[in-house]
């Protein structure tokens, strides 16, 4: 990773986003771009000033060789987001949420549901609830990969998410699928899986792991549930005809207690 993103609010879940952004960045050795969108009636140098003590706040407690830079724009969301994005060809966007308690989706209009479904960056989606520090902790370092095992056209969707998890603790990925009671996998299908875990090894750890039930978020939830080692969530975007569409990773992403990170097929 070269650049990072992270679009921020001055909210308390931008400001979580933006502690799991700061970390990576450092990690990777990245460049970090703090954004807002001045909104109408604010004070331009009231916000300024705001960001320029974000930046001073990071760089006390994530050190002086953080590269972070703010930027104070106007417009919409996503349309000055796209140009951000033009201009500076991140390679990851962080952005916070709120969430949602049990299955209320009360994000589904949200900024950072919008974000996902009109933008091809993958966004690594963090909820107010999750905590930056457990990217250091040995026992929340299982990645959770959930996927439909259908063919994969853009294998670079990938490579992001291998980055991230090299910057983990003794990182593990699972391939995660989820179908329904008394069928089989089909070949085209276990190709797939097996393409997967290969392309992670040798350099980090794998598992497969199935699922069986009807509903794709339920199974992935009840598979968490079950399993406190896991640290950060993947999904795959794509656009129609999947089992695992936009819709899901928008339903996921608005009542996730876990990061998410949403990965685009192309």
């Amino acid at each position: 990773m070269k650049t990072i993103i992270a679009p921020i609010d001055f909210s308390d879940a931008s400001a979580n986003a933006l502690s799991f952004a700061a970390e990576l960045s450092k990690r990777a050795s990245a460049r970090l771009i703090v954004i807002n969108i001045l909104q109408k009636g604010e004070s331009e140098s009231e916000t300024k000033n705001k960001l320029k003590s974000i930046e001073s706040d990071l760089e006390r407690s994530f050190g002086s060789d953080l590269n972070c830079e703010s930027s104070l724009v106007q417009g919409d969301l996503i349309n000055t987001l796209k140009e951000i994005i033009a201009a500076q060809q991140p390679d990851l966007i962080v952005m916070g949420t709120k969430g949602a308690s049990g299955l209320k989706k009360i994000l589904m209009g949200s900024n950072t549901v919008n974000v996902i479904a009109n933008t091809k960056v993958p966004v690594l989606v963090i909820p107010e609830v999750a905590r930056f520090e457990n990217f250091l902790m040995q026992g929340k370092n299982k990645i959770v990969l959930a996927t439909d095992l259908d063919l994969l056209e853009n294998e670079q969707a990938l490579y992001i998410l291998k980055e991230i998890a090299m910057l983990i603790i003794s990182p593990k990925i699972s391939v995660l699928s989820v179908r329904p009671q008394n069928t089989s996998l089909p070949d085209m299908k276990r190709m797939e899986r097996d393409f997967l875990l290969s392309f992670f090894t040798p350099e980090l750890e794998t598992e497969r792991i199935t699922v069986f039930g009807s509903n794709v978020i339920n199974g992935i939830n009840y598979y968490l549930n079950k399993n406190e080692d896991s640290g950060l969530i993947a999904m795959i975007a794509r656009d129609s005809g999947h089992l695992i569409q936009k819709h899901y990773t928008r339903e996921m992403a608005s009542y996730t207690h876990y990061p998410l990170l949403i990965l685009h097929e192309t």
